[in-house]
């Protein structure tokens, strides 16, 4: 069965290619050429659906099933930004690095070192069977600094609950066994085993 993800983040594409290794996992982008999804929903589901449904129809193969994930931090003290917007918070076009450095400068003008925060991660297949979305969550703290190389977005500022290390500085394995986007993934095994 192959898996093919609406995404070309290259650290997103690494991450389900590990996690979900019993499948052949290839980015949209290894099949067509690459396209602009516009993200019109205001949630993670409905923004994670639409992209799904996007690549599903441009694909035109019903044998194949579409992956996608929206995720994002938010920051429930500065009204839970940049929440859906996480992937453009600095602005279309910006970079990891731009819209984690918009948001450790928010929090820096905010007087702010350390507050809770979460991550929230929606998963949306779409196949010949239907549509399904599932969601994971990862809570833990913010930081009005970055801390560490490893993960991309905004992991170096997050320390996650029961940790005093953020996931900028936690091994990828230990992320994995936890992270927002595992939690989703846990769920839709469940899904994807429905669907074989």
């Amino acid at each position: 069965m192959k898996i093919v993800l609406a995404t070309s983040n290259k650290g997103k594409v690494k991450e389900f290619q590990s996690w979900i290794d019993e499948y052949e996992v290839v980015p949209f982008s290894d099949m067509m050429s690459p396209f602009e999804i516009e993200e019109t929903g205001m949630t993670f589901k409905e923004n994670a659906l639409i992209k799904a449904r996007a690549v599903y129809e441009k694909l035109g193969d019903k044998s194949h099933i579409v992956l996608s994930d929206d995720s994002g931090i938010s920051v429930p003290i500065l009204g839970g930004i940049p929440g859906i917007y996480s992937a453009r918070y600095a602005g279309v076009g910006a970079s990891s690095a731009d819209n984690l450095n918009k948001l450790i400068q928010t929090l820096k003008n905010e007087g702010i070192e350390k507050t809770p925060a979460f991550y929230t991660a929606a998963i949306a297949l779409v196949c010949a069977k239907g549509e399904f979305c599932v969601h994971g969550w990862m809570h833990g703290n913010a930081l009005s600094q970055a801390r560490g190389n490893n993960g991309f977005g905004y992991d170096p500022m997050f320390v996650p609950l029961g940790y005093t290390q953020t996931l900028g500085e936690l091994d990828e394995n230990v992320k994995k066994a936890f992270s927002h986007r595992a939690r989703a993934l846990d769920l839709a095994h469940i899904v994807l085993k429905s669907l074989k």
